[in-house]
């Protein structure tokens, strides 16, 4: 059986799994909370390339993306700036849903799994 790597390991959760070269996320959320969307989204696909780009892996490698949205009415504005991160050609299959965050300033929450 394979070995199941974690790290960035806190008492709830590991920002980083990795198992039979698949590179499982932690959901990721904005360190600025006073971004609009946009800028939101920005920093969390920030985030997303360094933990990829850390263990070996990039965004043309996402093998699926679930997105959480505090207020779905701000989709077309995610998805601008989605739009212009995503890889041509290499969009992974995706959920984008309404959800209720941790706290109200976070107006976004994405989870990736990832090809090594």
């Amino acid at each position: 059986m394979s070995e199941i790597q974690r790290y960035r390991v806190g008492q709830r959760y590991s920002q980083v799994t990795i198992h039979q070269g698949v590179i499982y996320l932690a959901g990721q959320v904005a360190s600025d909370v006073t971004q609009d969307v946009q800028g939101q989204t920005r920093q969390v696909l920030a985030s997303v390339d360094a933990l990829l780009s850390e263990h070996g892996s990039d965004k043309g490698k996402l093998l699926s993306c679930q997105i959480f949205l505090s207020d779905m009415s701000q989709i077309a504005a995610m998805n601008e700036v989605w739009d212009a991160w995503v890889v041509p050609g290499q969009a992974p299959p995706r959920a984008t849903v309404g959800a209720a965050l941790a706290s109200a300033e976070k107006l976004i929450e994405i989870v990736v799994t990832a090809a090594r």
